[in-house]
């Protein structure tokens, strides 16, 4: 595709570089990660390399990127005056918490009706997980991934970040979501560890994500467990 885009639209290399600036604001491009080589980024953003490098400098002089000659390009911790854009996240009640996740299912599945939106493929990825802020049980997360990245899942890294999971392996990278919270009821295929029992009232919370293009890759639904977590959005 080229470089090109509406008159009124940002220049190529700013889109990419607010693209790359929200990941880090986000934290979905952490500090210290090494970016891939620009002869892999350039394909996978659909610019070119001399555009990639333009987004890249523009970057480095934000603060947000630290480029070594012979090594590579790596983030670097961005400022919160730099975030213009914020994932909401789970935090205990009282405020912090370290997370983790235990798988409980992946499934290659043909795409229900209701997921049209998601994207062109007939099958989707359907992860469940049980989800940890420290050593406490505090939500249930179903995830559905468009199949147009991948024929398979892979073996490892899907209890972790899995926006890393999303970019090594599939190259997608989800830059923008929106969420939507309300009451909902836990599913019945909630396991015992959950602290909630199936068809209990509790806070849901459903978000679509965008990929690196503006489209539609992924769906989720979390079930949180409000006795034990609080959905906070931190103020940039």
């Amino acid at each position: 595709m080229p470089d090109t885009a509406r008159p009124d639209a940002l220049p190529a290399y700013l889109r990419i570089a607010e693209m790359l600036a929200r990941a880090i604001a986000m934290g979905r491009l952490a500090a210290g990660v090494r970016l891939p080589p620009e002869r892999d980024l350039a394909p996978e953003l659909e610019v070119s390399v001399g555009t990639l490098r333009k987004a890249l400098a523009e970057l480095e002089q934000r603060g947000l990127l630290q480029r070594r000659h012979g090594s590579g390009n790596y983030v670097r911790r961005a400022p919160r005056a730099a975030a213009g854009y914020a994932m909401f996240r789970l935090e205990l009640p009282g405020g912090g918490g370290q997370p983790s996740a235990h798988l409980l299912s992946a499934d290659r599945l043909e795409k229900p009706d209701a997921l049209a939106a998601l994207g062109p493929a007939p099958h989707a990825f359907r992860l469940r997980r049980l989800r940890y802020l420290d050593s406490q049980v505090v939500a249930l997360e179903e995830i559905w991934v468009d199949g147009r990245f991948a024929q398979d899942l892979p073996q490892d890294g899907l209890e972790g970040a899995l926006y890393r999971t999303y970019q090594s392996v599939f190259g997608l990278w989800i830059l923008r979501a929106k969420d939507r919270i309300d009451q909902g009821t836990v599913p019945d295929w909630a396991p015992e560890a959950f602290t909630l029992r199936p068809g209990a009232p509790c806070l849901r919370v459903r978000r679509t994500g965008f990929d690196q293009f503006g489209h539609i890759a992924e769906m989720s639904w979390n079930y949180i467990d409000g006795e034990h977590a609080q959905y906070v959005a931190p103020v940039p």
